[in-house]
């Protein structure tokens, strides 16, 4: 790596910024919860002090195992954590990084030029919030170690034996007083995380490990995740199921004004914008000032094109920025020394500079491109007018939204059963599948805060539909119109206006079987692809029907599954009969109520967005064209889904 930060990497080089004393009384403050989205961020958290070794230029290997006991073991073959004696605070360096939040190299300019790690909380909070935590260190000829409970340290730094090798590694177990639901870690959740690492810092191998489940020959699963050509790899793998009309994916890879920019993109058939950025590793989904350099170098330079081209002059309208990103993939990724975040989760970059080196970047990379392939520019600019031949024409069908709304003074859907409730805030509503469970939910529910909305059959498969095609979609105008918001202008045609929205809990609650699963699927598909900001301000639960009622006498309980079923019928004896609900229309307003919809009893799963790509890698999948992976995943992982609320 060029220009590489001074070598002399010491004890001083640490830096204790604050004490960490409020990190076990507020954990969420540092982690985000103590579900299983800040489980999995403990992981992320040591992966990142790796991954900043490899920045500098000193890692290439990073290993990561899930123990059978759920703990974790990250190991590198980086410098090694110092461990000689810090000056300011007394004790050896490696448990200043250990035990004092925000310490740590990286905020030494001379020691890492860019950290990833900068935006989140280091490894010293991991130690707070583990159970045990014990730190190797291979440095100097010798290895190095320490072990903590909660964060304290149980004894000084010492040295256990030669080592040939230089690197660290950390093994700790979550604490189970703070992460009372679960310490279980899910493989694919640390999978995408690895691989999407591994697209994003070329050249470094990240190998995952599951020590708790076995392959054929009984070994531990494994996986190797490593990427010679990085976000071209990344895009390849994100539209791997989407039709590309370009012949390769467009590149580039430099530094403008010291600031390292990557981006990667492919226009493909499909009728949605897929972008994705990155600063410093971390996936800023809220944007920022890379993505509007993006933008702006991607419109301008393929604008200039399109009208020298001449194939815009029988066009009757403007061309907007919307018909340039449609059915685009992309990903920004940019490294920043001292990066400022906004917004409302902290992950919307802040640093004005970086919007020239990015618009720069991109506006070469694409008049090179365009320049040497003139076949594919002119499929793009036909892509281009396409989609703004669509949006005019959906201009209409917006306007009709707009209209039936319940602001606008169009009056509610007539299949709605509102509540009587007025603050959002405490309002409900349930997209119920078909006119027949629509029935016994609204017989069954609490109609000072639950609404019920009944869906007729499968809602249109937004993955495959023009826009307008979707705005005229009478189903999904119903549940804009129910929902209270009101589409964006044109030129950001998704852009919901949230203060409007009457229900701050919209509850998809479908039959518990394949067909169920598929209905959820589209639902989701098309609140992922309009109205990803409800998922993000988590806002859309699904329901959980039961499948079973076991029975024997007087005496009855349902059951979520098949296990819970055969244990409930060896529990009840001799006797005992089963019922299986096929449906929701099956169920009495009582038993659907006592099941699903009573808050005291019912078991919400609330739709979370943890890696924006793997989601909208996994939507294109299962909604495009292919039908056979859609089905099978869906009967493989709809039962699996984590419970959040």
């Amino acid at each position: 790596m060029s220009d590489q930060p001074n070598q002399n990497y010491s004890a001083d080089s640490i830096q204790a910024l604050e004490g960490m004393e409020h990190v076990r009384m507020r954990p969420s403050m540092y982690i985000g919860d103590v579900g299983l989205r800040g489980l999995h961020h403990l992981v992320y958290e040591v992966v990142d002090n790796s991954i900043d070794e490899a920045l500098a230029g000193h890692c290439d290997l990073i290993s990561v195992q899930i123990n059978e006991d759920n703990s974790i073991t990250v190991e590198d073959n980086g410098r090694g954590i110092p461990v000689g004696m810090h000056k300011k605070e007394g004790v050896s360096a490696l448990e200043v990084v250990m035990t004092k939040i925000g310490a740590g190299g990286k905020f030494d300019k001379d020691s890492y030029k860019v950290s990833g790690g900068l935006h989140g909380v280091g490894v010293s909070c991991v130690n707070a919030l583990s159970e045990m935590l014990k730190a190797t260190v291979y440095r100097d000829g010798k290895t190095w170690e320490q072990e903590y409970a909660r964060g304290k340290a149980q004894y000084p730094v010492k040295t256990v034996g030669e080592a040939s090798k230089t690197g660290t590694m950390v093994t700790f177990l979550p604490d189970r007083t703070i992460f009372k639901q679960t310490i279980e870690y899910n493989y694919e959740t640390l999978a995408n995380r690895m691989r999407e690492l591994s697209f994003l810092n070329k050249g470094i191998k990240i190998q995952l490990t599951d020590h708790r489940q076995k392959d054929e020959k009984g070994d531990s699963v494994s996986e190797l995740f490593h990427s010679d050509e990085g976000l071209k790899e990344f895009i390849r793998f994100l539209d791997a199921n989407r039709e590309p009309i370009t012949a390769d994916v467009i590149s580039m890879e430099g530094e403008k004004n010291d600031i390292p920019v990557e981006v990667a993109m492919i226009y493909n058939t499909s009728f949605t914008e897929n972008l994705h950025s990155y600063v410093n590793n971390i996936n800023t989904h809220e944007g920022g000032t890379h993505l509007s350099g993006f933008r702006r170098g991607l419109t301008t330079t393929l604008k200039k094109y399109a009208d020298s081209s001449g194939m815009l002059d029988k066009l009757k309208f403007e061309i907007s920025g919307d018909d340039f990103r449609e059915g685009l993939t992309a990903i920004v990724s940019v490294k920043v020394a001292e990066p400022q975040f906004e917004g409302q989760t902290k992950t919307k970059l802040g640093n004005r500079e970086v919007s020239a080196a990015v618009s720069q970047s991109v506006s070469e990379m694409l008049e090179n491109y365009l320049e040497e392939h003139p076949n594919d520019a002119k499929s793009i600019v036909q892509k281009v007018i396409l989609a703004a031949q669509a949006r005019h024409a959906a201009r209409k069908a917006r306007e009709m939204v707009q209209r039936k709304t319940v602001m606008s003074g169009g009056g509610l859907p007539g299949k709605l059963s509102d509540c009587s409730e007025q603050d959002p805030k405490l309002c409900e509503v349930f997209l119920v599948e078909g006119d027949s469970a629509g029935g016994t939910a609204k017989q069954g529910r609490d109609r000072n805060f639950q609404a019920i909305l009944p869906l007729r059959g499968k809602i249109l498969n937004v993955e495959k539909a023009m826009q307008h095609k979707v705005f005229e979609n009478e189903e999904i105008r119903n549940i804009y119109t129910a929902l209270g918001v009101t589409i964006g202008t044109e030129e950001d045609a998704k852009a919901l206006n949230l203060e409007k929205l009457r229900y701050h809990k919209v509850v998809i609650m479908c039959d518990a079987d394949v067909d169920g699963s598929h209905i959820s699927t589209l639902i989701l598909t098309f609140f992922f692809r309009y109205m990803r900001e409800l998922i993000e301000n988590g806002y859309i639960y699904i329901a959980t029907p039961p499948l079973y009622l076991v029975k024997k006498g007087a005496k009855k309980q349902y059951a979520w599954d098949d296990d819970q079923r055969d244990r409930l019928m060896q529990d009840f004896g001799q006797g005992s009969s089963v019922q299986r609900y096929k449906g929701l229309g099956e169920m009495n307003a009582e038993q659907l109520w006592d099941t699903t919809m009573n808050p005291e009893f019912r078991t919400l799963r609330q739709v979370t967005i943890d890696n924006g790509g793997e989601a909208d890698r996994v939507f294109s999948m299962l909604m495009g064209d292919e039908v056979p992976p859609r089905r099978e995943f869906i009967e493989k992982n709809a039962i699996y889904a984590n419970i959040d609320a």
